[in-house]
């Protein structure tokens, strides 16, 4: 599926074809929250990044998160690049390195049609704020970390990769 989309002031427009397109994840980390700023979560997709093509390509920054590790203790640079509109502010997508085939654009910023997924997995619950609501729907599923399964197996087991 072909995605459109592009950053609130449009000073970046991008589009990049898609396999997985359904918005399913939910993630309530800290890094998507303070970043992507979106209700307590952000949702990512994933997209094939060689098809990535962009508009206003000057307009964008990147960031790279820090982590603690949790067996030492201390703080890390993440190799993956959180790409935002230096404009506006607006969070586009991540890339990381150790999947260099692949760009994970934020839903908020696609301007096409998304489907609608038959169910959504909330990731990352064990780092959610007491102050963020969660609307966890019968078929949902729910994990404190990262879940085994990836967007492309999830698009998979559900038979809607496009």
């Amino acid at each position: 599926m072909l995605l459109s989309g592009s950053c609130h002031c449009q000073s970046v427009t991008f589009t990049v074809e898609s396999a997985h397109p359904y918005p399913f994840n939910l993630c309530y980390c800290s890094i998507c929250r303070k970043t992507a700023g979106a209700g307590g979560f952000a949702i990512n997709l994933s997209a094939s990044f060689d098809t990535l093509v962009v508009g206003g390509a000057d307009h964008i920054r990147s960031y790279r998160a820090r982590q603690s590790d949790e067996t030492s203790g201390e703080t890390r640079e993440s190799p993956a690049e959180r790409k935002f509109c230096g404009n506006c502010g607006s969070a586009l997508w991540l890339w990381d390195p150790r999947w260099p085939e692949l760009v994970h654009p934020h839903a908020s910023t696609i301007d096409s049609e998304l489907p609608v997924p038959p169910e959504r997995t909330h990731l990352m619950l064990g780092s959610k704020q007491p102050w963020v609501p969660t609307c966890i729907g019968a078929n949902d599923k729910t994990f404190d970390a990262y879940p085994e399964e990836s967007i492309a197996q999830w698009h998979e087991r559900l038979g809607l990769t496009r």
